[in-house]
């Protein structure tokens, strides 16, 4: 019987578990901490400190599942997928893990036990590759690895890989080393007696693929290019649950296993029509639907919203390619991928339970987002006719193609269908220097030229702020960094009282003090767990000694925000429901700010509600405890955590009352409630789909902002003369207002009838034309077009010229008959534009029969009249 691919999942982590592996849950895709990645690539993106020596791992032996994405950057998969049989955007990565602990041997004899006695994959279709050795690096054959391997399977099948192949590296730095693959044949009988399937490794055959890879981490890629070793060897492997699955139900594609079938079954139900996995258009795009529905809906829900840049672009750019698919090829032509969400969540409970508790808010933004590119795609579809109307020799230009792409979302290949579509070809160089083009812009905005670290010391990187805010420490490293044309400079100590950018808590600003100078803190923030000091100098002399102060006041104002935070997202919850979660926030000295998921707009009632909750909790004086514990007993003890957020087997729990609010947080807090004062809301808006945010302020913030509205208010109970109810005077005002600007409005209708009755007895005849010239009074410029069409009404050809001096600034307005524009050729536009505009140093425009002015000179009204009269 047919395993599922549940079961391959688990039979994958109950080997390891039987080896004395830890087995721990996936990490977020999105990554946060780390400067040198939008998302999750690999497996061992979570683990990057334990082989950099950063950080202890609670466990020499782990084994896991990680959600990796593969969209951009060095590890980019997106153009095929869909296209062939195995590339994905979002896909699993099984692994196990040995930080120092076990190597080679271990690693080799597991895998193959695995693949060949547990999952009983036929030996003679596996081949291995190992590392061939680097002579321009120093780096010899791995003859260790090749050892291992002739002990389980023949010669022959152990191929040799360059340093392309056989050497990793997640990145331009970082921890690196050789590797050894594991391939599989899966083509028939037949097929493997006419080709050696050892010719077909590495080749992009699509039925003989890689799906695993050890990989042994005993290297650290410097910015210079040089290796040095790490302090520990380390097994990283990983191996490709979708592949692997594949392989063990006998299929020919990925998309034929029950990973995807049930989201292709969806997928056809919605569209009506039927998946014919070929190689045609519309086989394509259901594999592109089921692939990319994964990384959008499991993206958001942890934590990643759709946006312009970013992470975010990468998330939209994602979607939209989604859609274009099936509105292109589909022949679908509204939301459909929201309608998968809830496929997958139920598909995924079991393993990855975010989506599941999430499907609904995931649901609403991916609708929203795909609402709004469809509208986007139909406009861009407009534009593109112009396009195709105004293509010179069968090609549009690339930098319309470019306009495409920028302007309206459209990917090259979408544009390029439609062109060839109306037998037209599109300009690829221009598009791609247009494109290019951007890319240096974004490129240099954003790079950073970051140095080596300058390594003083060896020790560990103790945070010690919550318990004070002074220190004396030693520096172990710092470096120089450039970007956008400023120096500044890291220090990383050995204990530090600054609490680094994290949870939504601003960095601590204050000073290091190096031998009696004083150099400005500027930023505290994480990177690969370190905490980092920016600085924008260097002091004169580095010691290894030095002084670390935070600064007091703003760390006791941020306290007040961050606490308040908490409690305010526990009255979000009691007023609005317990579909509320935080999807972002922003916590530094002057306010708080706090986005969260929800469908509509707060009321006026709701708001005063949450304040009321917030501030009586304050006048409670709560004490604020906070605990250490295991992260399953807070999850118990009923602790909100954040999706998206990776936490320690240990946790920090915040507790305002156990029956209030309980949440994992590693921010910096006030001692009792009552510290915080008073809480008031400043605003509340849209942020994204089904997200609201709010800010506030606290303290004397709020002192202040109660401050300015009460002055406010005295101010204009003294304008209305001090009334007892400023409600109803206000409003009374009002009415008062609108009756008068009714009245004015029917006396100034009354004087327009009267001006054009005089204006009426002024015309004369020129050249069998009726010509109205004069310069009249009026409160503003509408009341010449005004009366200007009035007279249409009553004279047939004729010529009007009417201008007003309204405040020293001059306005004009012509007026023309249809029968006098056609037969003398006249335009009032035309005149307004070459005539009147330099008389009256200012411009205008409008439609032939009827245009208007404004300028600077006003005494220049009555050569207008007589310029215009002339044309006649």
């Amino acid at each position: 019987m047919m395993m599922t691919a549940a079961q391959i999942r688990q039979q994958f982590l109950d080997f390891f578990a039987s080896k004395q592996h830890q087995v721990v849950p996936s990490a977020p895709i999105v990554v946060k901490n780390d400067p040198t990645l939008l998302f999750t690539n690999a497996g061992m993106n979570q683990f990057k400190d334990y082989f950099l020596g950063n950080k202890k791992p609670v466990h020499p032996r782990i084994a896991d599942t990680q959600k990796c994405l593969r969209v951009s950057g060095k590890h980019n998969d997106l153009e095929e997928v869909g296209v062939d049989t195995y590339h994905h955007t979002m896909f699993e990565m099984l692994g196990n893990w040995s930080f120092g602990d076990y190597f080679k041997t271990e690693a080799i004899a597991w895998s193959w036990e695995l693949l060949t006695e547990v999952y009983g994959i036929p030996k003679d279709r596996l081949y291995v590759t190992i590392f061939e050795g680097d002579a321009k690096e120093g780096l010899p054959k791995d003859e260790e690895a090749c050892n291992e391997w002739k002990k389980v399977i023949a010669e022959d099948r152990i191929l040799l890989g360059n340093k392309k192949d056989n050497f990793w590296e997640m990145g331009d730095t970082g921890p690196c080393g050789p590797c050894t693959e594991i391939h599989v044949d899966c083509r028939t009988d037949e097929e493997r007696k006419l080709v050696d399937g050892k010719t077909l490794v590495n080749n992009d055959h699509p039925q003989v693929i890689e799906i695993w890879n050890n990989v042994f981490i005993q290297f650290n890629r410097l910015k210079d290019g040089s290796l040095e070793q790490l302090p520990a060897k380390h097994v990283d492997t990983g191996m490709g649950f979708e592949r692997l699955t594949r392989v063990l139900q006998n299929k020919q594609s990925n998309y034929d296993t029950d990973i995807f079938t049930g989201t292709i079954a969806a997928t056809e139900k919605i569209v009506g029509k039927i998946y014919k996995g070929g190689d045609d258009k519309e086989s394509v795009a259901f594999r592109v639907l089921a692939d990319h529905i994964r990384a959008i809906s499991f993206t958001i829900a942890d934590g990643q919203l759709p946006s312009n840049t970013g992470a975010g672009y990468v998330i939209r750019r994602i979607l939209r390619r989604a859609v274009r698919y099936y509105y292109s090829y589909l022949d679908y032509k509204q939301p459909l991928l929201h309608q998968l969400v809830f496929v997958l969540a139920a598909q995924f409970e079991n393993v990855f339970p975010e989506l599941k508790a999430q499907e609904g808010f995931v649901a609403k933004v991916v609708k929203e987002e795909e609402e709004a590119f469809l509208r986007t795609l139909e406009k861009g579809l407009k534009r593109i006719d112009d396009m195709i109307a105004s293509a010179n020799g069968g090609v549009i230009e690339g930098k319309a193609a470019f306009e495409l792409f920028d302007t309206y979302g459209f990917p090259i290949d979408l544009t390029r269908l439609i062109a060839s579509e109306n037998k037209l070809s599109i300009d690829e160089k221009g598009f791609e220097t247009a494109l290019n083009e951007q890319k240096e812009r974004s490129r240099a905005a954003t790079t950073l030229d970051t140095e080596d670290w300058v390594v003083l010391k060896e020790a560990e990187n103790k945070f010690i702020g919550y318990d004070s805010l002074e220190t004396k420490a030693d520096v172990l490293k710092y470096r120089k960094v450039k970007a956008k044309g400023k120096e500044h400079y890291q220090f990383v100590l050995s204990a530090t009282p600054f609490y680094a950018e994290s949870g939504g808590q601003v960095g601590d600003k204050g000073v290091l003090i190096f031998d009696g100078e004083e150099i400005a803190v500027t930023d505290t923030k994480k990177e690969n767990d370190l905490i980092i000091h920016f600085t924008e100098k260097l002091p004169a002399t580095i010691a290894a000694g030095v002084e670390a102060k935070v600064n007091p006041l703003q760390r006791k104002h941020t306290e007040l925000n961050h606490s308040a935070t908490h409690l305010m997202h526990a009255a979000l919850r009691t007023v609005l429901g317990t579909h509320v979660a935080q999807k972002g926030s922003l916590v530094n000295d002057e306010y708080l700010r706090f986005d969260f998921s929800h469908f509509a707009k707060l009321t006026e009632e709701e708001l005063r509600n949450v304040e009321a909750i917030v501030n009586e909790k304050i006048r409670a004086n709560i004490p604020v405890v906070i605990k250490s514990m295991p992260k399953e007993e807070a999850i118990a003890l009923g602790a909100m955590a954040l999706f998206g957020e990776k936490y320690a087997d240990v946790v920090r729990v915040v507790i305002m009352d156990p029956n209030y609010s309980i949440e994992l947080c590693g921010g910096t807090h006030v001692g009792s409630t009552g510290e915080i004062g008073f809480f008031k809301f400043t605003s509340e808006s849209a942020v994204a789909a089904g997200v609201r945010r709010v800010e506030a302020v606290t303290g004397f913030a709020a002192e202040q902002l109660i401050n300015t509205q009460s002055v406010l208010i005295s101010e204009i109970r003294e304008l209305l003369k001090n009334p007892k109810d400023l409600t109803k005077a206000v409003e009374s005002l009002q009415s008062e207002n609108a009756e008068l600007r009714k009245r004015l409005e029917g006396l100034e209708a009354r004087q327009l009838v009267a001006i054009r009755n005089e204006l009426l007895q002024k015309d004369e005849i020129i050249n069998g034309v009726t010509f109205v010239g004069d310069i009249i009074e009026v409160s503003n410029a509408d009341a010449l077009k005004k009366i200007c069409f009035d007279l249409k009404n009553n004279l047939n050809d004729y010529v009007a010229v009417l201008c007003a001096n309204i405040g020293g600034k001059p306005f004009v307005a012509v007026g023309i008959s249809e029968t006098v524009a056609a037969a003398k050729q006249l335009d009032a536009g035309k005149i307004i534009k070459e005539y009147i505009a330099p008389l009256i140093k200012g411009g205008g425009g409008g439609q032939k029969t009827l245009a208007t002015a404004g300028g600077q000179e006003a005494g220049n009204l009555q050569t207008v009249i007589e310029k215009v009269k002339g044309l006649l």
